[in-house]
């Protein structure tokens, strides 16, 4: 690691000396992010705006429209109506890459995003997901950061290994998704067979007004969820059907095979949080399923194709504020963050008025105050301010919202506080020995060791060999093995990676 003193300072975009590229500033170390936290609003606000019109991250995606149903009764949970025995709705889902540009193949090593908007009668719930329970950081100040590592150089604008395992080894908190990664879930064999989880923990209040913590899980009715391509299946597909994700689904769809998930929750007690052993509201983190296990909710079904991709699905834009009464978000760093980005994100990329594209519309009465702007096409009547004597629309003061908790203490650019169970190893260890069967392992360390020979420098390859070591000391043996057998003992020069259907994250 080069010395600190050695290099410049980071800087706002005014040059203004920054404290923390890694820490938001919080209420506490465990409080929520404030909203005059310039620099995190800059960074966020900024890379939003560093793609047009392509998405910034996962440009490339397909998806479809459907129904929902509640199938069991969840009532005492959660007073959202779409949540209530026998409710329904109309829903449009999007499966993604993360890294790669529109373009690019669908069978890339990466992670899926799993969306899901659904159009219920008090507007629009989305759930903004991926096909992994967890994310490789916890704190929004990294995000920006990570995903650059895994997109293109600057001098080159080729993708480049040593970067991401630079950015990985130098992020424990990145194990446990890593090795999600790196084993089969990192090439799903096609989009209706993998899960979605909401990874976030979110909130829920009940028609009492008491409080639980959620986390959502779509499972696959096609499978158990771990159907996947090996590494050579993937890149074979790479070159000879670019698109074999987005066609699989539709083909699907179009032939009468309408792809189903069931749709479960962990719930955890509001006061569980405060004691649980690890820290629920990191997203590095799983609840174990013997401490919260799951229960059915409903059933999320696909069947019916878009007739205009761009107007439907490119253009349809998710984001985790999107939240109905009874449903609310959580202590969760980055969720709080992704708050704001995502809806930046589609007013940098849409228009401010996004939501008047028919995909992104509410089926419920909308009542704002927001007026005009480019692309404006729904009429503005007066009153256009509140409070007003008018007759304008009014807020509801005495509405019971979900994701208020208490909270207090210092300023603070801090990481969470630790906890008995808090770590980076022990969960993604746990998945490779106690999840993972030999076959399983024996492609981990395969796709690991073809990985780390692409273009890692020295230096990199030595921290992330003790990566691996930390996760599991066999499979860290076996893959510093496998990588100095394959390169013959010497690494290769950095910076040379060339393989991208090697992908990466």
């Amino acid at each position: 690691m080069s010395d600190r003193k050695s290099v410049p300072h980071t800087t706002t975009d005014s040059g203004i000396r920054v404290q923390s590229d890694e820490h938001s500033l919080t209420i506490g170390p465990d409080g929520p992010i404030v909203l005059h936290d310039h620099y995190l609003l800059e960074q966020m606000a900024n890379f939003n705006r560093e793609r047009i019109p392509e998405r910034q991250p996962h440009a490339k995606g397909g998806g479809a429209f459907g129904r929902f149903e509640t199938t069991q009764d969840v009532s005492r949970y959660t007073k959202a109506k779409i949540f209530q025995p026998g409710a329904k709705c109309e829903v449009v889902t999007r499966f993604s890459t993360v890294a790669g540009e529109r373009g690019s193949p669908d069978t890339w090593r990466d992670p899926r995003g799993f969306s899901v908007k659904m159009y219920t009668e008090d507007g629009n719930f989305d759930m903004v997901g991926n096909n992994t329970p967890i994310f490789f950081v916890r704190d929004p100040m990294k995000f920006q950061h990570f995903i650059r590592s895994q997109k293109r150089r600057a001098d080159n604008d080729l993708r480049d290994h040593d970067m991401q395992w630079d950015f990985w080894t130098l992020s424990p908190e990145s194990a446990h998704q890593v090795t999600y990664l790196m084993g089969d879930r990192g090439i799903p064999r096609t989009w209706r067979e993998m899960n979605g989880y909401s990874s976030h923990t979110y909130s829920l209040v009940n028609a009492e007004g008491q409080m639980f913590w959620v986390k959502f899980h779509f499972h696959t009715d096609q499978g158990d969820g771990n159907a996947y391509l090996s590494q050579d299946e993937a890149d074979k597909l790479a070159g000879s059907d670019g698109d074999f994700h987005r066609r699989d689904l539709f083909n699907a769809i179009r032939d009468g095979d309408h792809p189903s998930w069931t749709l479960k929750w962990q719930i955890m007690p509001y006061e569980d949080a405060k004691t649980y052993r690890i820290n629920p509201f990191d997203l590095t983190k799983v609840w174990p399923h013997a401490d919260y296990p799951l229960m059915e909710v409903g059933k999320l079904t696909l069947d019916r194709n878009p007739t205009d991709f761009h107007t439907q699905i490119e253009q349809a834009a998710f984001e985790p504020n999107n939240m109905v009464p009874g449903v609310g978000l959580s202590p969760d760093k980055m969720l709080l963050a992704r708050g704001f980005s995502y809806a930046d994100a589609h007013r940098a990329r849409l228009g401010v008025n996004y939501k008047q594209i028919p995909v992104n519309s509410a089926q419920s009465p909308v009542h704002s105050y927001s007026k005009d702007g480019a692309a404006r096409t729904e009429n503005v009547a007066d009153p256009v301010y509140a409070p007003n004597s008018y007759g304008g629309p009014a807020a509801q003061p005495d509405m019971r919202e979900a994701g208020l908790w208490h909270a207090d203490g210092d300023m603070v650019r801090q990481a969470y506080t630790l906890r008995e169970g808090d770590d980076d190893w022990s969960q993604a260890g746990k998945l490779v020995r106690e999840v993972m069967d030999d076959a399983m392992r024996e492609r981990l360390v395969m796709n690991v060791v073809g990985h780390l020979c692409d273009g890692v420098s020295e230096k990199v390859l030595q921290r992330a060999f003790e990566y691996w070591r930390n996760i599991d000391a066999e499979t860290g043996g076996r893959i510093e093995a496998g990588v100095r057998d394959k390169l013959g003992g010497a690494s290769k020069a950095p910076g040379l990676a060339s393989a991208e259907s090697i992908g990466g994250a």
